[in-house]
């Protein structure tokens, strides 16, 4: 008997409304990058319930791939997953997307993934293509959930390099590499799904 694949209970609350927004964010038909797949529960519900989707998930630790491959062994839009450290160079393997999709990397990641994150999008993204990102993020202007405050807190106090991260320097970030900040919907549990689009 296999063991069961690793569970995320956090993957399992939010992928049906990550769902809902990406079918009007993306084409029916599109190749789509995902960066710091985890446990692989995204890429298997939306590749299961979007057909049209030709989906590529990776991840920074390569024991997750074994996972990733166990919840989207029945998918054949789902591509075997990749070993990607967006720090380190990006495999070779990768070609051209018409979107990239990252959920929950940049608050657990040292701030330098950020801009590594946008210059690999920016190279494989076709003309017009999408960068999507789902997470918490501080926005000026609007007041900080107390339970994200509490949760960046609690990310500094592990890794002082983590910490919830301001959408006005995650934008300037993107728009170095030619990716423009395109739209934004506030998601469940003070989250925010974040749209870039990949100038021509």
């Amino acid at each position: 008997m296999h063991p069961e694949p690793p569970f995320s209970p956090a993957a399992d609350r939010n992928k049906t409304p990550i769902l809902d927004a990406l079918r009007g964010w993306l084409p029916a038909e599109a190749q789509v990058l995902e960066v710091a797949s985890g446990t692989g529960q995204h890429a298997a519900h939306f590749a299961a319930h979007q057909p049209g989707w030709q989906w590529q998930p990776t991840d920074g630790d390569a024991t997750a791939l074994a996972g990733m491959a166990a919840h989207c062994a029945a998918l054949p839009n789902v591509r075997a997953p990749l070993h990607l450290d967006v720090l380190a160079p990006w495999p070779d393997a990768l070609a051209t997307f018409d979107a990239v999709y990252c959920a929950n990397m940049l608050h657990i990641s040292p701030w330098a993934s950020c801009a590594a994150l946008m210059g690999g999008a920016a190279r494989h993204l076709a003309a017009e293509g999408q960068l999507v990102l789902y997470g918490p993020f501080i926005i000026d202007g609007e007041p900080t959930a107390q339970s994200n405050l509490v949760f960046d807190a609690d990310l500094r106090a592990r890794d002082p390099r983590w910490g919830l991260r301001r959408l006005a320097d995650v934008v300037e970030t993107a728009a170095s590499v030619g990716l423009a900040f395109d739209r934004r919907l506030p998601m469940p549990a003070n989250n925010q799904l974040l749209g870039f689009r990949r100038l021509p």
